[in-house]
């Protein structure tokens, strides 16, 4: 990808992240900044995309390193969206915990977000055929 320059060796500054949060409109995360921050420091694994000095891209995981990694945010600022930059952190991510059983993540019900995670072998619970899965969540 030219011009994009791939990280996993940096942490963003707080307001790098506030900017790519926020044009996201992910406000749980940018209406407390030091939770945000404290979240990213607090990752098992931060993958990280760049166009000059601009964070565009990020996604992080959090994991036991033996049975589970939860993939806990990805994300792409909406102008460089559709170039593979996400498809990208995401492999970053899998590649770094391959030897963990299992890759757990929740997300929106878009067709795009569907999409995108089944493109890369991602299984809904719902069409889980081998097992009967079952989600719970706790907000």
């Amino acid at each position: 990808m030219a011009n994009i320059d791939f990280r996993d060796d940096v942490i963003p500054d707080i307001e790098q992240l506030l900017d790519l949060y926020g044009k996201l409109g992910w406000t749980a995360y940018t209406d407390h900044p030091e939770k945000l921050e404290k979240a990213i420091r607090s990752s098992s694994y931060v993958a990280t995309a760049w166009h000059e000095e601009n964070l565009i891209g990020l996604a992080r995981t959090l994991s036991d390193e033996t049975t589970v990694m939860y993939l806990q945010d990805i994300l792409v600022d909406p102008v460089f969206q559709g170039r593979g930059i996400g498809r990208n952190l995401l492999e970053m991510c899998l590649k770094r915990h391959k030897h963990v059983r299992q890759c757990v993540l929740l997300t929106d019900d878009r067709p795009q977000q569907k999409a995108f995670y089944e493109s890369l072998g991602f299984t809904n619970t719902k069409d889980y055929k081998p097992a009967k899965l079952n989600c719970f969540i706790r907000f």
